[in-house]
Protein backbone atom coordinates (compact mmCIF):
# COMPACT_ATOMS: atom_id res chain seq x y z
CA UNK A 1 0.00 0.00 0.00
CA UNK A 2 2.06 2.98 -0.97
CA UNK A 3 2.62 5.58 1.61
CA UNK A 4 -0.11 8.75 2.12
CA UNK A 5 1.65 12.18 0.39
CA UNK A 6 2.67 15.10 2.84
CA UNK A 7 -0.62 16.26 2.12
CA UNK A 8 -3.04 13.68 3.17
CA UNK A 9 -1.30 12.75 6.32
CA UNK A 10 -1.83 16.80 7.35
CA UNK A 11 -5.55 15.99 6.15
CA UNK A 12 -5.35 13.36 8.10
CA UNK A 13 -3.87 15.05 11.04
CA UNK A 14 -6.49 17.69 10.63
CA UNK A 15 -9.45 15.01 10.81
CA UNK A 16 -7.53 13.65 14.10
CA UNK A 17 -7.89 17.57 15.82
CA UNK A 18 -11.68 17.43 14.90
CA UNK A 19 -12.80 14.35 15.90
CA UNK A 20 -10.57 14.66 19.34
CA UNK A 21 -10.80 18.39 20.08
CA UNK A 22 -13.63 19.69 18.19
CA UNK A 23 -13.85 22.38 15.24
CA UNK A 24 -13.16 24.95 17.59
CA UNK A 25 -9.62 23.34 18.55
CA UNK A 26 -8.79 23.01 14.36
CA UNK A 27 -5.98 25.23 13.93
CA UNK A 28 -2.56 25.08 12.20
CA UNK A 29 -0.42 24.70 15.68
CA UNK A 30 -2.54 21.72 16.68
CA UNK A 31 -2.70 20.32 13.10
CA UNK A 32 1.29 20.56 12.35
CA UNK A 33 1.95 18.84 16.13
CA UNK A 34 -0.75 16.04 15.55
CA UNK A 35 0.92 15.99 12.31
CA UNK A 36 4.68 15.96 13.65
CA UNK A 37 5.78 18.60 11.85
CA UNK A 38 7.09 22.39 12.03
CA UNK A 39 4.33 24.65 11.45
CA UNK A 40 6.99 25.44 8.28
CA UNK A 41 6.26 21.95 6.93
CA UNK A 42 2.56 22.92 6.96
CA UNK A 43 2.60 26.27 5.76
CA UNK A 44 4.02 25.13 2.48
CA UNK A 45 1.09 22.79 1.91
CA UNK A 46 -1.85 25.31 3.73
CA UNK A 47 -0.56 29.01 4.55
CA UNK A 48 -4.34 29.84 6.20
CA UNK A 49 -6.62 27.97 7.97
CA UNK A 50 -8.92 28.49 5.44
CA UNK A 51 -7.24 26.92 2.89
CA UNK A 52 -6.86 23.85 5.40
CA UNK A 53 -10.44 23.50 5.77
CA UNK A 54 -10.87 24.19 1.73
CA UNK A 55 -8.43 20.63 1.26
CA UNK A 56 -10.51 19.25 3.42
CA UNK A 57 -13.89 19.65 1.89
CA UNK A 58 -12.35 19.36 -1.63
CA UNK A 59 -11.54 15.47 -0.53
CA UNK A 60 -14.57 14.67 1.84
CA UNK A 61 -16.43 15.83 -1.98
CA UNK A 62 -13.82 14.07 -4.25
CA UNK A 63 -14.62 10.93 -2.22
CA UNK A 64 -17.96 11.97 -3.11
CA UNK A 65 -17.42 12.32 -6.64
CA UNK A 66 -15.51 8.88 -7.21
CA UNK A 67 -18.67 7.15 -5.89
CA UNK A 68 -20.91 9.09 -8.58
CA UNK A 69 -18.00 8.62 -11.30
CA UNK A 70 -19.52 5.29 -13.00
CA UNK A 71 -23.32 5.00 -12.31
CA UNK A 72 -24.37 3.22 -15.09
CA UNK A 73 -26.46 3.60 -18.38
CA UNK A 74 -30.22 3.23 -17.40
CA UNK A 75 -32.96 6.73 -16.64
CA UNK A 76 -32.12 7.27 -12.92
CA UNK A 77 -28.61 5.51 -12.29
CA UNK A 78 -26.81 8.79 -11.12
CA UNK A 79 -29.68 9.36 -8.89
CA UNK A 80 -29.31 5.64 -7.61
CA UNK A 81 -25.49 6.41 -7.18
CA UNK A 82 -26.49 8.96 -5.34
CA UNK A 83 -28.52 7.25 -2.49
CA UNK A 84 -26.20 4.34 -2.24
CA UNK A 85 -23.28 7.01 -1.86
CA UNK A 86 -25.11 8.64 0.91
CA UNK A 87 -27.50 5.75 2.45
CA UNK A 88 -26.36 2.65 3.06
CA UNK A 89 -28.25 -0.42 2.67
CA UNK A 90 -28.07 -1.36 6.30
CA UNK A 91 -28.15 1.20 9.06
CA UNK A 92 -24.78 3.22 10.15
CA UNK A 93 -24.37 4.77 13.47
CA UNK A 94 -23.77 8.31 13.06
CA UNK A 95 -20.51 8.39 15.01
CA UNK A 96 -18.62 6.52 12.36
CA UNK A 97 -15.33 8.03 11.84
CA UNK A 98 -16.03 9.38 8.37
CA UNK A 99 -19.56 11.39 9.87
CA UNK A 100 -17.97 12.50 12.68
CA UNK A 101 -15.15 14.26 10.43
CA UNK A 102 -17.82 15.57 7.77
CA UNK A 103 -19.93 16.81 11.02
CA UNK A 104 -17.15 18.44 12.94
CA UNK A 105 -15.96 19.91 9.57
CA UNK A 106 -19.15 21.31 8.29
CA UNK A 107 -19.61 22.75 12.43
CA UNK A 108 -15.82 24.33 11.55
CA UNK A 109 -17.02 25.72 7.92
CA UNK A 110 -20.39 27.38 9.58
CA UNK A 111 -17.73 30.18 11.62
CA UNK A 112 -15.96 30.73 8.22
CA UNK A 113 -19.24 30.49 5.79
CA UNK A 114 -17.16 31.16 2.60
CA UNK A 115 -15.29 27.85 3.27
CA UNK A 116 -19.02 26.26 1.81
CA UNK A 117 -18.54 27.99 -1.77
CA UNK A 118 -16.85 25.03 -3.08
CA UNK A 119 -19.53 22.54 -1.41
CA UNK A 120 -22.31 25.07 -2.56
CA UNK A 121 -20.64 24.26 -5.91
CA UNK A 122 -20.81 20.63 -5.84
CA UNK A 123 -24.09 19.79 -5.17
CA UNK A 124 -25.37 22.69 -7.97
CA UNK A 125 -23.41 20.40 -9.98
CA UNK A 126 -24.92 17.35 -8.80
CA UNK A 127 -28.29 19.01 -9.04
CA UNK A 128 -27.81 18.98 -12.84
CA UNK A 129 -26.69 16.28 -13.00
CA UNK A 130 -29.93 14.94 -10.98
CA UNK A 131 -32.06 16.94 -13.53
CA UNK A 132 -30.22 15.31 -16.39
CA UNK A 133 -30.92 11.76 -15.71
CA UNK A 134 -33.89 10.58 -17.38
CA UNK A 135 -36.15 10.42 -14.93
CA UNK A 136 -38.89 13.37 -13.80
CA UNK A 137 -37.13 15.82 -12.51
CA UNK A 138 -39.20 16.69 -10.03
CA UNK A 139 -39.00 12.99 -8.34
CA UNK A 140 -35.05 12.93 -8.88
CA UNK A 141 -34.95 16.28 -6.93
CA UNK A 142 -37.04 15.10 -4.09
CA UNK A 143 -35.26 11.90 -3.41
CA UNK A 144 -32.28 14.30 -3.20
CA UNK A 145 -33.65 16.32 -0.87
CA UNK A 146 -34.87 13.51 1.37
CA UNK A 147 -31.55 11.91 0.97
CA UNK A 148 -29.47 15.30 1.99
CA UNK A 149 -32.20 15.28 4.99
CA UNK A 150 -31.45 11.48 6.05
CA UNK A 151 -27.44 12.11 5.72
CA UNK A 152 -28.09 15.43 8.03
CA UNK A 153 -30.03 13.33 10.56
CA UNK A 154 -27.47 10.69 10.90
CA UNK A 155 -25.07 13.26 11.08
CA UNK A 156 -26.39 15.08 13.73
CA UNK A 157 -28.32 12.17 15.15
CA UNK A 158 -31.67 13.57 14.75
CA UNK A 159 -33.57 10.39 14.91
CA UNK A 160 -32.87 8.85 11.57
CA UNK A 161 -34.74 5.78 10.88
CA UNK A 162 -34.23 2.38 12.67
CA UNK A 163 -32.72 -0.36 11.53
CA UNK A 164 -35.98 -1.95 10.19
CA UNK A 165 -37.78 1.31 8.89
CA UNK A 166 -34.42 2.25 7.44
CA UNK A 167 -34.20 -0.27 4.42
CA UNK A 168 -37.91 0.61 4.06
CA UNK A 169 -37.34 4.00 3.82
CA UNK A 170 -34.52 3.01 1.27
CA UNK A 171 -36.35 1.00 -1.00
CA UNK A 172 -39.06 3.26 -1.15
CA UNK A 173 -37.00 5.51 -2.41
CA UNK A 174 -35.20 3.54 -4.80
CA UNK A 175 -39.05 2.97 -6.21
CA UNK A 176 -39.62 6.55 -6.90
CA UNK A 177 -36.39 6.39 -8.94
CA UNK A 178 -38.01 3.38 -10.57
CA UNK A 179 -41.77 5.06 -11.16
CA UNK A 180 -39.79 8.84 -11.99
CA UNK A 181 -38.48 7.39 -15.73
CA UNK A 182 -39.39 9.39 -18.22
Amino acid sequence: MPRPSSKDRLLDAAAEVLLTEGAESLTLEAVARRAGVSKGGLFYHFPTKQALVAAMIERLVGAFDEALADPGPRPGDFLRAYVAATVPERPVPGHAPADRITAALLAGVLVDPGGLAPLRERYAAWQRRLADDGIDPAVATLVRLAVDGWWAARLLGLAEPEAGLHGQVRRHLMEMIDRGAL
